[in-house]
């Protein structure tokens, strides 16, 4: 048995909905199937999101304050009025501003940015920057992705007569900042229907609005801040990002064209991950470690040699990103088992620690011990920390730091991530109120990660048709994710590790007709877990491989599970191997040896379990058994498993000091014509005996076991130098004997057990698992 990381949430299925929508547009089953559980249940909806009816980009001016905003624009255009667009250091920040910037420039108008430094400023606008801002000269500043909780500076421009005007996409906060116009569709009282824009989605229909018409040429921003910034990828997102991409694709940008390059986007098919994972990271890490501007420089370049140069410079940044990061991530974790218990929420904080990337190690956080988790970094000096928030399903980040706003004057976000300052004397007490209030809400079951399935599908079910089908429903994201596939209980036909350090899993699955290659990214460790004969299930996402000319469907695997219990064969194992391998086990492991020689003769340690048929009655169930020697008797291996559950693993060593299987064993044949011979001699001295074994080929072993046999049933004498037989003694079976039932009964397990096959050992212990069950449920009157 190998138990998964995640609870497995099979999702329901209408089954009659996604079965039309199969037969109306001859799609895969596995294709509707996937529609319907994104509310997509009727034909029209279903071409819609398929792009095979063009949909249509949504009336800029249905969002509140449009109106307001452009009117303000233009009369600023009109009277040449200097307009200071006010950005944010990320990735949607910095595309927010791109568009924003390009689009005042087609429109002739005198405009900059300025996006506040993450470290000598902090998040949002801020009095100082505004105050230069009406010192150079501007008289309107237009924020992007940023400024809806920004009351105080909203009032501060009005008192320095600058207009400002508020295009954001954050949650807004029960009082709205007094700004000339405010453009944000979760704004109250906003009338747009798609509320789940990214910051460049609102500066993209700003730009729609003053245009006067849908800006296409600013998609491939577009694109970028929509996808980085994980907002859900269906509605008018779907339509920016499905666009977007394929403007990106074909761009002719020279910073976009440069930041391909260094991301290693060659000229296939770009999808969501290349934006994701590639482009966005690096965008971000300008902010986060540094000024933001060069990644704004860069998507704006007009020339290819300067963007290459900017392209490297924030290339550069994101591999410095990294290498922090994981210095973080480790502290961090350290700080969190420094612990003894895990917390409902996990709050670590520290001078010194790098406030542009704290979010990212919160993120980690929460995939190591999945608990709402806040990293901090200290100011040493101000004694303020700054707070990145990263929350589970179930736990709404922004509501519960709502219930502490006397001690946030600053926090913004979303249910799932958060950011805030605090002074550091209140972290403490910010750790204890969330803890309470998580306890409320979050039960035991609620800290264990759900991964929710889409489909279920055969090995035989993944082909490259179905497949090509799925990528019509792409670009995946949130709200859109890449559906999990789950692959149940499917016979393993390779099994290995991969990876300069064998970091990686690679499986293969086999099916009726068809293989499928699975790899599972940083789960090399698994291949101790995996006996090559388990039934495998695995969920993870499925893709094309294209390799080497080769095109062949695969799935990425997340989590992986055996729901029988295994055994493992360590037969073969050195002994100065198995001490090793034993303390590699977890502590649910229990080690058995039946002989008491055994322990000291492999050097084990105390942990070792020596067998008593009157005291030694173990509760197997969920536990790892290591069964270190051959029993004495079938009695006693019988009796190991007289439990209430069978183990989820069994580890068998079975070493023996001698093996019996191999010394001598005679026949019944054997038996007959010694005990014939001496009959027929009366007695033979030792000598004799020894010319004896020279001519039947016996050992000496052989003569001194039936001898031993005889005696033990009154049929010889032994002297001191001869062998005698007893006149007219009492008829026996050679099975009365104890030393003949005990030879045999070792023969029999060693055969059984030592000997035998993988295959028949398994049958053996299932056998000796369902009588145990079985005459557990007799005893209880089941």
């Amino acid at each position: 048995m190998l138990q998964s990381k995640a609870r497995w949430r099979i999702l329901d299925q209408d089954e009659t909905a996604a079965q039309q929508l199969a037969d109306e547009l001859k799609l895969s089953i596995f294709v509707a199937r996937l529609l319907v559980r994104r509310g997509i249940n009727n034909v029209s909806s279903a071409k819609q999101f398929l792009l095979l009816e063009e949909p249509e980009f949504l009336d800029p001016f249905l969002l509140k304050g449009m109106k307001e905003t452009i009117d303000r624009i233009n009369d600023a255009i009109k009277k040449n009025e200097r307009i200071l667009v006010f950005g944010d250091y990320d990735a949607d920040g910095v595309s927010s501003t791109s568009v924003l910037m390009t689009a005042l420039r087609m429109h002739n108008a005198d405009c900059d940015y300025y996006i506040p430094n993450r470290f000598t400023e902090g998040y949002g606008p801020n009095n100082p920057a505004l105050k230069w801002a009406k010192e150079e000269g501007y008289k309107l500043v237009v924020t992007v992705d940023t400024g809806i909780a920004a009351l105080d500076q909203a009032a501060y421009a009005k008192d320095i007569d600058l207009d400002f005007i508020i295009t954001d996409h954050h949650e807004p906060p029960p009082v709205l900042p007094a700004s000339f116009a405010t453009i944000n569709p979760k704004q109250p009282d906003c009338p747009y229907p798609f509320k789940e824009l990214a910051g460049v989605g609102v500066a993209f229909k700003v730009a729609h609005a003053l245009l006067g018409r849908v800006p296409d040429e600013l998609l491939d921003f577009a694109v970028i801040g929509t996808i980085a910034d994980l907002v859900p990828l269906v509605g008018e997102n779907r339509l920016i990002a499905k666009k977007g991409l394929q403007a990106l694709q074909s761009t002719s940008r020279p910073g976009l064209r440069a930041l391909k390059d260094v991301c290693g986007i060659k000229k296939g098919v770009l999808d969501a991950d290349h934006v994701g994972f590639g482009m966005g990271p690096r965008l971000n890490a300008a902010g986060r470690l540094d000024s933001a501007d060069p990644a704004v420089e860069l998507l704006m370049a007009e020339d290819f040699e300067e963007a290459k140069e900017l392209a490297d410079e924030i290339d550069r940044l994101n591999k410095d990103r990294q290498t922090i990061v994981n210095e973080m991530t480790e502290e961090a974790m350290q700080l969190v088992e420094q612990g003894n218990d895990l917390p409902h929420v996990i709050i670590v904080a520290q001078e010194g620690w790098n406030a542009g990337v704290i979010g990212i190690v919160a993120s980690r956080l929460v995939e190591r011990f999945y608990r709402p988790t806040i990293v901090m970094s200290i100011d040493p000096e101000s004694r303020l920390a700054k707070g990145s928030a990263r929350s589970i399903d179930g736990f709404d980040m922004f509501m519960e730091l709502s219930k502490s706003r006397d001690i946030l004057p600053h926090f913004g976000g979303h249910p799932m991530a958060a950011g805030m300052t605090l002074a550091a004397e209140n972290i403490d007490l910010l750790q204890n109120r969330l803890n309470e209030q998580a306890s409320m809400i979050l039960t035991e079951e609620a800290l264990v990660p759900v991964k929710e399935i889409d489909l279920l599908a055969t090995v035989d079910d993944v082909t490259l048709d179905v497949l090509s089908q799925i990528e019509a429903l792409a670009p995946f994201g949130v709200a859109n994710t890449k559906p999990n596939v789950l692959i149940e209980n499917a016979s393993v036909a390779e099994l290995k590790r991969i990876g300069s350090d064998s970091t990686h899993l690679k499986v293969q699955f086999t099916g009726d007709e068809n293989q499928l290659d699975g790899i599972a990214f940083r789960k090399g460790h698994l291949f101790e877990e995996i006996t090559p004969q388990a039934k495998l299930s695995a969920v993870g996402t499925l893709s094309i491989n294209e390799w080497n000319g080769k095109v062949k469907p695969q799935i990425l695997i997340d989590d992986l599970k055996v729901a029988q219990w295994q055994l493992f064969d360590w037969r073969s194992i050195k002994p100065n191997r198995l001490k090793e391998r034993l303390e590699e086990l977890p502590e649910n492991t229990i080690s058995v040896a039946f002989q008491p020689s055994t322990k000291e003769r492999l050097k084990l340690n105390d942990s070792t379990v020596v067998y008593d048929p009157l005291t030694f009655l173990p509760d197997l169930s969920h536990s790892y058994l290591v069964i270190l020697d051959v029993p004495n008797n079938r009695s006693d291996l019988e009796a190991l498993f007289q439990s209430l559950a069978k183990p989820h693993r069994i580890y068998v060593v079975l070493s023996e000091a001698e093996e019996s299987f191999f010394t001598t064993n005679p026949n019944r044949d054997q038996f007959k014509w010694y005990y014939a011979f001496l009959k027929k001699r009366k007695e033979i001295s030792f000598n004799e005996l020894r010319k004896l074994e020279q001519f039947k080929g016996w050992s000496a072993q052989t003569t001194t076991f039936m001898n031993t046999v005889f005696t033990e049933l009154g049929f010889v004498h032994l002297e001191t130098s001869t062998v005698k037989i007893v006149e007219q003694p009492e008829k026996k079976s050679l099975d009365q004997s104890r030393t003949f039932r005990n030879k045999q009964e070792q023969s029999w397990l060693e055969n059984e057990l030592v000997y035998a096959s993988y295959q028949n050992l398994k049958a053996c212990f299932d056998q000796l698992m369902h009588a145990s069950v079985k005459k557990e449920s007799m005893s209880n009157g089941l």
